[in-house]
């Protein structure tokens, strides 16, 4: 079994996976954390990422039409030698069968780094790379207290700054469990600190903002707490602002796979008590995550975490228009379940 620990993933690209290993398969709920890794990996094997030729994306949908092309991009030497990266981003069509072609075949200097969504253990693509010697099926699960306070120090020392641990441990309890949104707050950090070498908590709290108290919970709060009419106006908001549809359902994915496992981790606690336990969450949501939590049970969170996958797929395969029209009736069919459930 080549299954990684969700705890060892980050030592793992830090040294880097073995060399004989021609598959890296990414899959998990955070999108955010799988696309920062999948891009580490990819990048570190070749010596100039930008260079089309080291560099070669390819689309899982494109894989699943012609089984064979992974394994002849993967077995192609490159215009001036050297590694060569396959980066494969996630598809709505199988492609597994794209990637077993590719692991039985002579691979020597090239990488094969899938991009995938959450994966469930029974998955083709996750089965598949789990029992291959010569593949890593790696995990990306949100983030928790020791991986964020690694990857605080790691980019921080990227942008030559140290941290003092109580403004290491300040920042990591006020990320949330979205490795995108996490970044773009220590970078953030990083560059009103420029020209320090150490970022203190007084830089901390002049900077950072609550990551889980972000502009986008009014809307999801409104939907999973079954007011329509606040969906109506904020999904119109946001959408006048420029928001892409499909980040506003990705953060609804995030807090319903968050209800989901707070909901089975409690089982048998009042919504209070799960509430108390939900690390990040803004004091100012409390009362409305705890009635959602009370609300909403397992299998239709299950349900409702279906529909926003399905409709963020629909949103990537659609135009602007009807990716906006998708994305709001789906927002607001939860909102509706969530009236009922009052």
């Amino acid at each position: 079994m080549t299954a990684v620990k969700p705890g060892d993933v980050e030592a793992l690209i830090r040294r880097g996976p073995d060399p004989r290993i021609a598959v890296l398969l990414l899959y998990g709920p955070d999108t955010g954390l799988v696309f920062e890794r999948a891009k580490r990996l990819a990048e570190a094997f070749v010596s100039d990422p930008s260079d089309p030729f080291a560099m070669v994306k390819i689309d899982g949908d494109t894989l699943a039409q012609d089984a064979g092309r992974l394994a002849d991009e993967a077995g192609t030497v490159g215009l001036f030698g050297g590694n060569r990266t396959i980066w494969v981003r996630a598809g709505s069509r199988n492609y597994a069968p794209a990637v077993d072609a590719a692991l039985k075949a002579e691979i020597t200097q090239a990488r094969i780094v899938v991009e995938a969504g959450d994966l469930a253990k029974s998955a083709p693509l996750r089965t598949l790379c789990e029992k291959s010697p010569k593949a890593l099926a790696i995990p990306c699960y949100p983030d928790d207290e020791r991986t964020l306070a690694d990857l605080i120090e790691r980019t921080l020392k990227e942008n030559g700054l140290g941290i003092a641990r109580e403004a290491r441990d300040v920042l990591a309890a006020s990320l949330g469990g979205d490795r995108g949104a996490s970044l773009s707050e220590i970078e953030k950090l990083a560059l009103y600190a420029r020209g320090q070498d150490t970022v203190s908590l007084d830089d901390v709290e002049a900077v950072t903002s609550d990551v889980a108290a972000s502009v986008l919970n009014t809307l999801i709060d409104a939907a999973f707490s079954g007011r329509s009419a606040d969906v109506e106006r904020d999904y119109r908001r946001f959408r006048h602002e420029g928001m892409d549809p499909s980040v506003m359902l990705g953060s609804a994915l995030r807090h319903a796979l968050t209800l989901l496992s707070t909901r089975l981790a409690g089982e048998g606690q009042s919504a209070s008590m799960m509430v108390g336990n939900w690390r990040g969450l803004h004091f100012r949501r409390k009362a409305t995550v705890e009635t959602q939590l009370a609300r909403w049970s397992p299998p239709a969170l299950r349900h409702a975490i279906q529909l926003l996958q399905e409709a963020i797929l629909a949103c990537r395969r659609s135009s602007h228009e009807l990716s906006h029209a998708n994305a709001s009736s789906t927002l607001l069919r939860i909102a509706s379940e969530a009236a009922r459930r009052r």
